[in-house]
């Protein structure tokens, strides 16, 4: 449904209380999106603040899902929220969010999870992969939704909110065109820690959210980035 005319934005349940907000952006050729992910629940929680573009949705607690320089400033976000917390993992609270943020960060530990009332969102430490130090994924465990940033990203400014088709093509052909990843060392276990937690949805930032056998995608992923390493490498 969308429910800005003017940015096209357009809002989408894509798993049980948990919405796609989607905005098209005109930031390369052929088009990109932003996609923020809203858990409706006694706390509500919004994943990925988006960059100052995109249009305002407002949660109690805001997780950034990447690193911290692709966000958009907290100020006018927690200026409407007087209840509202930034919600990051422990390295992206000391070298980022309590810094330029109004209120101190709630700060999880790796594996820390957090009840949101009838939603349960885990903290995963996730460090370059795909990229900064301080990246992190949440995972909400009665939907099995892996809200997982970065991974997966598919250009094009218009998509399906939420898909069971090929997402790894698109989003390895845009790796192949403007490499994001950081191929560090620990990449390939933390990808299939997340994938041993058998997500059902994979919520992804740039374009659909995907339905379907998580572990098997994630796994295919790393597959590929290890032939491609193994390529480079020659």
């Amino acid at each position: 449904m969308i429910t800005n005319p003017g940015s096209k934005t357009r809002v989408d349940e894509v798993a049980d209380g948990i919405y796609r907000i989607s905005t098209p952006v005109d930031v390369i050729p052929g088009g990109f999106s932003f996609n923020q992910y809203l858990v409706v629940d006694e706390e509500p929680l919004l994943f990925h603040t988006g960059p100052a573009a995109c249009p305002r949705s407002f949660g109690r607690r805001w997780p950034p899902s990447c690193p911290w320089s692709a966000c958009a400033t907290w100020g006018s976000r927690l200026a409407v929220a007087p209840v509202a917390a930034p919600l990051c993992g422990r390295i992206a609270a000391m070298v980022s969010v309590d810094d330029v943020a109004d209120r101190k960060a709630r700060a999880l530990a790796d594996g820390e999870t957090l009840v949101l009332g009838r939603h349960t969102v885990r903290w995963l430490d996730a460090p370059h992969v795909p990229h900064a130090w301080e990246c992190g994924f949440l995972f909400e465990e009665k939907t099995r939704t892996l809200l997982c940033g970065d991974l997966f990203t598919q250009p094009g400014a218009e998509h399906p909110a939420l898909t069971s088709g090929d997402i790894l093509g698109p989003s390895e052909a845009m790796r192949g065109s403007l490499d994001y990843w950081a191929h560090a060392a620990s990449t390939r276990p933390t990808l299939e820690r997340l994938a041993s937690l058998q997500p059902t949805t994979l919520a992804c930032m740039h374009g659909s959210a995907w339905t379907g056998d998580g572990a098997g995608l994630i796994r295919e992923l790393a597959a590929r980035l290890e032939v491609g390493e193994s390529v480079a490498a020659r």
